[in-house]
């Protein structure tokens, strides 16, 4: 299969081009929505693709839908994407891409968290809370929490890291009865996600979600979930509380930028990115193909 990492498609109107994915307009109500192989770290765009990712992230995604389709609605319409691109165009769609339902979002990020991890962490050794949620004192690194925590975030304009924000903060952007529903659903969606993926190796140690409103006002889950890019999937068998374990996702290549020299010097962490080593690319297909097959065989 051809890499992907720019779509040009002409037979829709281009809405959006985010870190991943290329978004069509179809029709006035439908999304054509394509994963595509891009891969960012940092906030930047890599030059070079990892063949498949977008294939196996689509995938991944439509296993969640599907197997947490009983907890709440979510974008999907099950229109074939074949249907809506010309014939020339299937290479760029085939298996990577959905017909998805037009939404109104909410700017906020749904972001649980079952273990300390990340800035989550970091933010507990300063304040002994994450985003206002009061934390026993004494957690370590990597420690599972007593209970699972909803740990929003703002969303950020492309290019900036989103911010996160107390729960208070959402029921001031949203409302309290919006903001009730939507940390109930996310702490249901995370906390059985996350038992079924125990049982297959892999630990959840936090996910972010995405919401938005239809035409009737009704809440529905949307863009990826439980994805490696949008979860800290960390392997069972070698997890230890104290140490970051090693993650389903572009660890290789965030650790071989850390190392890279440009000129003698560190790279910046700016455009452009530094060319990947086949090595590299290959490492990184491998995890992300390994996080699919745990899960969905």
């Amino acid at each position: 299969m051809t890499a992907v990492h720019t779509t040009s498609i002409q037979s829709l109107p281009l809405l959006s081009k985010g870190k991943v994915r290329d978004v069509y307009a179809y029709g006035d109500d439908r999304l054509l929505m394509i994963t595509t192989d891009r891969l960012s770290a940092f906030d930047v765009i890599m030059d070079d693709p990892i063949p498949e990712k977008g294939v196996i992230l689509n995938q991944l995604s439509q296993f969640w839908f599907h197997k947490l389709a009983h907890i709440i609605q979510n974008h999907l319409t099950g229109i074939d994407v074949a249907n809506a691109v010309h014939s020339n165009e299937l290479d760029q769609v085939r298996g990577r891409a959905v017909i998805v339902k037009r939404l109104k979002p909410i700017l906020v990020e749904a972001v649980v968290r079952g273990y300390l991890a990340g800035s989550g962490w970091k933010e507990y050794q300063e304040t002994g809370a994450v985003c206002g949620v009061k934390l026993p004192a004494g957690l370590q690194n990597a420690q599972k929490l007593p209970a699972a925590i909803f740990t929003p975030a703002a969303k950020a304009a492309a290019g900036h890291h989103d911010e996160n924000i107390t729960y208070d903060e959402v029921v001031k952007r949203i409302g309290s009865d919006l903001a009730a529903q939507i940390r109930e659903i996310s702490l249901r969606l995370y906390t059985e996600a996350a038992e079924y993926a125990f049982t297959r190796g892999i630990i959840i140690a936090d996910t972010k979600f995405e919401f938005g409103l239809d035409e009737n006002n009704q809440l529905v889950l949307m863009d990826e979930i439980l994805t490696a890019d949008s979860s800290r999937f960390w392997p069972a068998e070698t997890y230890q509380v104290g140490s970051n374990p090693p993650s389903f996702d572009k660890q290789f290549l965030r650790d071989w930028l850390e190392e890279v020299r440009i000129d003698g010097k560190p790279w910046p962490k700016t455009t452009p990115p530094p060319k990947l080593p086949q090595e590299i690319i290959q490492k990184t297909a491998e995890k992300y193909r390994e996080a699919l097959n745990r899960l969905t065989q």
